[in-house]
């Protein structure tokens, strides 16, 4: 928010949870079984030519999603995993062509509305955990979840 408002486009932040299911694949292991069942997440909207957009597929580039789409070929529809929960799963809206863009939306389980500023949600709406998990999940659980999204990411398209 802060670059998009240093070149002068107005934005906001939308904040939500969404599902712990969501992020299975993504997180594994001790992080996914200690992760909380509602997970703190939000997405910049943007305001351009009199219309307000709703920018979500961030971690989501083509390539990570050309790889999930592999990795779940038999999956036909909605999908929730791998940070991504959508209706249809082979054609999400992940780029911006003054559109909304949406990855996670079918795993939101609580919206919080809209605030110009993250302070302000951040008052009001913040991730529930103890000290010790968080502690656990800034030094060492992003750090695999990013590591695993890496992985799949950079796999190798298989020959058939």
């Amino acid at each position: 928010m802060a670059l998009l408002r240093g070149v002068g486009v107005p934005c906001r932040v939308h904040g939500f949870t969404i599902d712990k299911k969501l992020q299975r694949g993504a997180m594994t292991g001790i992080v996914y079984k200690n992760a909380p069942e509602n997970i703190f997440h939000s997405w910049v909207e943007v305001y351009l030519e009199g219309v307000w957009y709703e920018l979500e597929a961030f971690i989501l580039d083509q390539q990570y999603l050309s790889r999930l789409q592999e990795i779940n070929a038999g999956c036909r529809g909605a999908f929730c995993g791998y940070g991504v929960a959508v209706k249809d799963f082979h054609n999400p809206v992940i780029d911006f062509n003054r559109n909304n863009t949406y990855i996670q939306s079918e795993g939101i389980n609580q919206d919080f509305g809209i605030y110009d500023c993250p302070d302000d949600l951040l008052k009001e709406h913040h991730q529930e955990m103890s000290a010790f998990k968080a502690f656990l999940y800034r030094n060492l659980g992003r750090h695999l979840m990013n590591y695993n999204i890496k992985k799949i990411r950079n796999q190798k398209a298989s020959v058939e």
